[in-house]
C-alpha cells in the first residue's frame, strides 16, 4: 500500500503560479495529476513515467516533475477554469500515458487550487 499526501493548494489570481506537491511513502512506476470540478467528473491533468504527457488543457503552462518518491505540479499563467480539487494518483503499470483513473492504484486526498479572476 502506497499513501499519497498533496501540498501546496491554495487561492490565487489569473495569470499566477502555484506549484504542488505530493509525497509518496513508497516507489510506484507511474504518478499523474487529476483535478475534480463541483458537479463535473475527474479529469486528466498530467502524468510522468518515463515521459510525460499533458491534457490538451494545461499544455505548454503546467510541468510535471518527479524526484524520487516525489511529484509536482508547477502550474504557471492560471485561469480561473483552473479551479479544482487536484488528486495525485500512483500506480504500477509500466508504460506511459496513463491517462484514465482507473490505471491507477493509489490516491490521495486531494488539494483545492481556486484561481480567481
Amino acid at each position: 500500500q502506497v499513501q499519497l499526501v498533496e501540498s501546496g493548494g491554495g487561492l490565487v489570481q489569473a495569470g499566477g503560479s502555484l506549484r504542488l506537491s505530493c509525497a509518496a511513502s513508497g516507489r510506484t512506476n507511474a504518478m499523474g495529476w487529476f483535478r475534480q470540478a463541483p458537479g463535473k467528473e475527474r479529469e486528466f491533468v498530467a502524468a510522468i513515467s518515463w515521459s510525460t504527457d499533458y491534457a490538451d488543457s494545461v499544455k505548454g503552462r503546467f510541468t510535471i516533475s518527479r524526484d524520487k518518491n516525489m511529484v509536482y505540479l508547477q502550474m504557471n499563467s492560471l485561469k480561473p477554469e483552473d479551479t479544482a480539487v487536484y488528486y495525485c494518483a500512483a500506480g504500477w503499470r509500466s508504460g506511459s500515458g496513463y491517462s484514465a483513473p482507473y490505471e491507477y492504484d493509489y490516491w490521495g486526498q486531494g488539494t483545492q487550487v481556486t484561481v480567481s479572476s
